[in-house]
């Protein structure tokens, strides 16, 4: 357990530059708060427990702003980076080495009692406000952009961005920062091809004009 527990810190000093000290990490960091008492309900859901495992993960989202379902399955080094408004479902699992903005959603999109939630694989980072609906595969080392709403499969190592989120990368290499800045914008990119296009035609239209004299 404590073997744990230190992963967890140690993860926090990996992922933020911010953090300067390890009591620092023990009393300010609200996703690291959500994380552990995300296990303590975990193990309550696991044991049976079941109301006891929704009420400390209740009183975690009170306390963290982070809602994270007891019966989620999450792996190991997770950090949710600042949290305010993460959303994490009954049913959603995440791997390894997982970055996480604040305003995630993993979210379901059926009443039924099944799997209903995402399925996030290892090494993936996740951007402000992304949600992430349905039973769908977001594979290893796969980067979603913020405000994206993503609703199919994910390729590892793809980048999606877009409402529908759409994959717009695939660089099949290992990346645990997500540079919001210098995503693409497929819909900036198809109005610049468009009027690229549009130029292009108004000068050939010119030399026709010139050719025939008028």
């Amino acid at each position: 357990m404590f073997k744990t527990l230190r992963e967890d810190i140690r993860t926090v000093f990996d992922r933020d530059p911010a953090a300067r000290s390890t009591l620092e990490v023990l009393c300010c960091y609200p996703g690291l708060h959500a994380l552990w008492g995300y296990r303590i309900a975990h193990f309550l859901w696991g044991h049976r427990l079941r109301f006891l495992g929704r009420l400390v993960s209740h009183k975690t989202r009170f306390c963290t702003g982070i809602e994270i379902h007891p019966g989620a399955k999450i792996g190991r080094r997770f950090f949710i980076d600042h949290g305010m408004g993460v959303v994490i479902g009954e049913t959603a699992e995440i791997g390894d080495d997982v970055l996480m903005y604040q305003g995630v959603v993993l979210g379901g999109t059926s009443l039924e009692k099944h799997k209903r939630h995402p399925t996030i694989g290892n090494r993936v980072v996740i951007g402000t406000a992304a949600i992430i609906l349905g039973p769908i595969v977001v594979g290893d080392g796969a980067r979603v952009g913020a405000n994206s709403v993503v609703v199919n499969p994910v390729p590892p190592e793809a980048t999606v961005v877009g409402i529908p989120g759409r994959v717009v990368d695939d660089r099949r290499e290992t990346v645990f920062n997500l540079e919001h800045g210098k995503l693409p914008d497929p819909v900036s990119d198809a109005l610049r091809a468009i009027i690229d296009h549009q130029n292009t035609l108004d000068k050939r239209l010119k030399e026709l004009e010139n050719r025939s004299g008028k």
